[in-house]
C-alpha cells in the first residue's frame, strides 16, 4: 500500500484561444470606458493645430507636454485631440474674445476632454471645453516676465535717455506700405506747413513674420542711421491678437537698443505693447505720431519767433539807449572841441608871431651875408681860374709827352713787324724756288714739255 493517497489526474491546463484584433481593441475601448471618468480637465500646450477650412469641418489638435517619469527622464506625453464642428463654433470666438488671440500652435490651455478609443483610429481626446482664464494667466505672465528680462537688460529706460532732436524732419518710417495708417500718417504731414523727409523700410506688421520682419527694417535703418533724426514705427488699428507682435522679447529689446529715438503708433488704445514700453515715446494712432510731429516744430517755430521779437525788443532798447548816449556823447565831443579849437588859435597866434620874427633875424642875417660873398667872390673866382688854367697847361704837357712816347713805340712795332713780313716772304719764296728745283730734277720731260713754244 502506497504511504500518500493518490491524487486524481488533472486534466493539462490549455492556453487560451487567441483574440481577434478587433475583439482585444473592443475589449480596450470598454475597459477605458469602464474605469475612467467621462471627462477630465488637462492642462496641455498645442503643438499642432489644423483650423477648419470650410463651414461643418472640425478641428484637430496635437496636444503635447514636457514632463519626466519616475527616473527623471525628461519624457514628452502628446496625444490627438478633436474639437467638432458646432464646438469649435461655439469655444473658439469666446476664446479670441476673452484672451485677444485665436487658437494657434504654442498656446497653453486648459481642456475639458473626454477620453475616446476607436479600434480603427487609437486614442483620441474630444475637447468639450477650454477655459480661456487659465490662457490669460499664461500669457499675462509670460509678459511679465518678458517685462522683467528687458527691466534687467536695462532696455526700458535706454531710449528715454536718447535726445529727440528739436526740429525731427528726417524720418525713417517702419510700416507696411499699403497700411490705411500709414496712408494717414504720410497725409497728416503732408497737409502741415512744415517739410518732412520720408523713408520707407517695409516691414509685416502683424502674424507671425512680423516681428523678424520689423527687426529686418530696423537692421536697414540702423546701416544709415546718420541720414534719420528719428524712427517712426507705425500701423492702423487692429484686434488685439493683431498686436501680439509688438510683445515679442527681441522686437522690444531691438526697439529699447536702437540708437536712434525710436516713436511707436501702433493704433491701440487700451494696453501697451512691451515696444511702447521700451520706445523713446509712445504715441496711440499713426495720426497721434504726425501731430506730435507737427506740434513740435510749431512749438519750435513759435519759440524762435518769441525769441526773434524778444531780441528785436531789446535790440530796440539798446539802440535807444545808445542814440540817447551818442547825443550826450555828441554834445560833450561839440563843446570839447570848439574849447580845443579856442586854444588852438590862440597857439597859432602866438607861434605865428614867433615863426613871423625869426625869419626876419635869419633873413637879415642872410643879407649880411651875402653882401660879404658879393665882394669875395670876383676875386676867388679869379683864383680859381687861375688854378684851373695852370692844371690844364699841366695836363696839356703831359699829354703830349704821352703821345710822343706812344707814337714812337707805334712807329717801332710797324717797323718790326714790317722787316718780320720781309722775312717770312723771302724764306717762303726760297722754299718755293728750291721745290721747283726738285721738281726741274725728278721729272725732265715735264720741264723740256713746259718750255716749248705752245
Amino acid at each position: 500500500m502506497p504511504l500518500y493517497n493518490r491524487r486524481p489526474e488533472l486534466p493539462p491546463i490549455l492556453p487560451p484561444a487567441p483574440l481577434g484584433l478587433a475583439d482585444l481593441l473592443s475589449r480596450v475601448r470598454q475597459a477605458l470606458q469602464q474605469q475612467l471618468a467621462d471627462s477630465y480637465w488637462v492642462v496641455a500646450e498645442v503643438a499642432e493645430l489644423t483650423v477648419p477650412r470650410f463651414a461643418g469641418a472640425h478641428c484637430y489638435l496635437t496636444l503635447t507636454e514636457q514632463t519626466t517619469d519616475g527616473r527623471g527622464t525628461p519624457l514628452k506625453a502628446q496625444a490627438r485631440a478633436t474639437l467638432w464642428s458646432q464646438r469649435y463654433q461655439q469655444l473658439a470666438p469666446a476664446f479670441e474674445r476673452q484672451t485677444g488671440q485665436p487658437l494657434r500652435p504654442g498656446l497653453k490651455l486648459l481642456l475639458r476632454v473626454q477620453v475616446r478609443f476607436h479600434e480603427q483610429y487609437g486614442l483620441s481626446l474630444d475637447v468639450v471645453a477650454i477655459d480661456p482664464s487659465y490662457t490669460v494667466g499664461e500669457l499675462a505672465l509670460l509678459r511679465l516676465k518678458t517685462l522683467r528680462l528687458l527691466e534687467e537688460k536695462g532696455l526700458l529706460d535706454r531710449q528715454k535717455e536718447l535726445t529727440l532732436p528739436l526740429a525731427p524732419q528726417r524720418l525713417a518710417v517702419i510700416s507696411s506700405p499699403t497700411a490705411a495708417g500709414f496712408q494717414d500718417f504720410v497725409q497728416q504731414l503732408q497737409e502741415a506747413q512744415y517739410d518732412f523727409a520720408l523713408t520707407l523700410f517695409p516691414a509685416a506688421m502683424q502674424g507671425d513674420d512680423a516681428p523678424a520682419s520689423i527687426r529686418a527694417a530696423l537692421d536697414g535703418v540702423r546701416a544709415r542711421r546718420s541720414q534719420f533724426d528719428a524712427v517712426v514705427i507705425i500701423r492702423g488699428g487692429g484686434s488685439r491678437t493683431d498686436l501680439l507682435a509688438f510683445d515679442e522679447y527681441g522686437l522690444a529689446a531691438a526697439v529699447g537698443a536702437f540708437p536712434l529715438p525710436v516713436l511707436t503708433g501702433i493704433g491701440h488704445e487700451r494696453d501697451e505693447a512691451l515696444v511702447d514700453l521700451t520706445a523713446h515715446r509712445a504715441l496711440k494712432t499713426p495720426t497721434a505720431v504726425a501731430v506730435f510731429l507737427i506740434e513740435r516744430l510749431a512749438r519750435l517755430e513759435a519759440a524762435l519767433v518769441g525769441y526773434g521779437e524778444q531780441v528785436v525788443a531789446l535790440a530796440r532798447r539798446q539802440l535807444s539807449q545808445r542814440h540817447a548816449h551818442l547825443d550826450q556823447l555828441s554834445g560833450q565831443s561839440h563843446y570839447a572841441a570848439h574849447r580845443q579849437l579856442d586854444a588852438a588859435r590862440a597857439a597859432l597866434h602866438a607861434r605865428a608871431r614867433q615863426a613871423a620874427q625869426g625869419p626876419r633875424e635869419q633873413l637879415r642875417q642872410l643879407s649880411n651875408g651875402l653882401q660879404r660873398f658879393r665882394h669875395q667872390l670876383p676875386r676867388a673866382a679869379r683864383r680859381a681860374l687861375a688854378r684851373e688854367q695852370r692844371g690844364l697847361r699841366q695836363r696839356g704837357r703831359v699829354l703830349l709827352s704821352r703821345f710822343i712816347r706812344h707814337h714812337r713805340r707805334r712807329r717801332e712795332d710797324v717797323l718790326r713787324r714790317r722787316f718780320h713780313l720781309q722775312l717770312a716772304l723771302e724764306r717762303h719764296l726760297h722754299r718755293a724756288e728750291l721745290r721747283l728745283a726738285v721738281a726741274a730734277v725728278r721729272h725732265p720731260e715735264t720741264n723740256d714739255l713746259n718750255q716749248q713754244p705752245t
